[in-house]
């Protein structure tokens, strides 16, 4: 009997993709990734065969699309990008602060993707940064990293950003370590504030510069007029900024920061069911209590959803700040270690927990143990070419919506 096949975003796109295509169209970047999302770990893409090399037994791989915003290629990409990371954590507690645009800019940031999301990033660096420089909130310089996402569990545009921030900082004159409070890092109200006069601030200057731009029902904002009534109304109320409390520990950080790096607006294991040219998905409600809840909405609209967060291609989601920033990054942290009396090279607890990390690494990464005998191993003993021809040609033979129509 053959595993019964689970619904993916792959299969929403092979179904509607051409329909959502004729009634709304799409960016180049767009079309790319349901192309490409559709066509991932299939024939389309070519692949390899295994063979055991002790019962025979015969196994076919599919090569990946390495898309960023495909369900089925962050796994790999994350536990790489994890491992790497380990051996950058310092031994201090870290706190995580979420810098959240108001949704009366949303429309703006859509249009406008690369500009409006660089001043998000941009202003939250330089709203942490300075904040911490104060001396009466903690009169240090500091270090930390930051994620871009764009969605809400229910799909919906809801840019925000994600930091990983440790607690304390270089001081000043960057010979002692400065440590924060062990409940408290900084101000929430005072982030809020200078947030939102930072990201006002850089918006009004990109708008001179004519680097913005305005179709639709947004063609009002292109004179100065329309761009500071926006304003006006969006700092009417302090924008909306959380620090959680820290987490301690290599291992804490590593399972922590699984969850937020290298994620797309929605997994495959949400999807219930796809029936009626409808798409069911599961969704937490954080405004009652993180309930799990669920959704229908029809496939057209969930395509749409998701295409929502589809950024430029060339645009860089996950950035360092401070004496994280690149180009000085080892040699700050290698100054942070000693300031906190830690060995030259902690690899150790860290790497621990970043093999440990949801078992991303075990679950992607092929053993090579044949699955049926569980002696031989899988060697490669042919190369598969990849196949062009249309997806309705080769699903022709049965109805995905059918197979698709109970609860997973």
């Amino acid at each position: 009997m053959t595993e019964r096949h689970r619904l993916e975003v792959a299969d929403v796109f092979r179904q509607y993709g051409e329909t959502y295509l004729a009634l709304h169209g799409a960016s180049r970047e767009q079309r790319r990734v349901l192309r490409d999302v559709q066509n991932c770990r299939t024939a389309a893409l070519g692949g390899h065969v295994e063979q055991c090399d002790r019962c025979g037994h015969q196994k076919i791989s599919y090569n990946s699309c390495r898309n960023r915003h495909c369900p089925k290629c962050q796994g790999s990409t994350r536990a790489r990008w994890l491992n790497a990371r380990a051996a950058e954590l310092l031994p201090t507690p870290y706190f995580h602060v979420v810098f959240t645009l108001p949704d009366v800019l949303g429309p703006l940031a859509l249009q406008n993707q690369a500009v409006v999301y660089g001043l998000l990033f941009q202003a939250v660096a330089e709203t942490l940064q300075e904040v911490a420089a104060n001396p009466r909130h903690l009169g240090a310089r500091l270090g930390f990293l930051t994620v871009l996402h764009t969605w809400g569990q229910n799909l919906m545009h809801h840019p925000h950003i994600h930091c990983v921030v440790p607690a304390g900082g270089l001081s000043m004159d960057g010979k002692t370590w400065v440590k924060s409070r062990q409940r408290f890092f900084l101000p929430v109200r005072v982030l809020s504030r200078v947030f939102r006069g930072k990201f006002t601030a850089l918006l009004k200057r990109a708008h001179g510069q004519g680097k913005l731009t305005f179709h639709g029902r947004l063609e009002p904002l292109a004179c100065l007029r329309g761009m500071n009534r926006l304003l006006s109304q969006s700092v009417r109320h302090d924008w909306v900024v959380y620090a959680k409390r820290p987490f301690g520990g290599p291992a804490c950080v590593l399972k922590y920061l699984a969850q937020y790096m290298h994620r797309v607006a929605i997994s495959n294991r949400r999807l219930l069911r796809m029936e009626n040219g409808q798409v069911t998905f599961r969704w937490k409600d954080y405004a009652r209590g993180n309930r799990q809840r669920t959704m229908t909405v029809q496939a057209t609209e969930f395509i749409r959803r998701f295409l929502l967060h589809v950024v430029p291609s060339s645009f860089v989601r996950i950035r360092y700040y401070g004496f994280l920033a690149n180009r000085y990054r080892t040699q700050n942290l290698e100054h942070c270690r000693q300031l906190l009396g830690q060995r030259p090279h902690p690899e150790s607890e860290a790497a621990a927990g970043a093999l440990d990390v949801t078992d991303i690494a075990r679950k992607e990464k092929a053993t090579g143990l044949c699955p049926v005998c569980h002696e031989g191993c899988l060697r490669t003993v042919q190369t598969l070419s990849p196949q062009r021809q249309p997806w309705q040609a080769r699903r022709a033979s049965c109805s995905v919506s059918a197979r698709y129509s109970d609860t997973s």
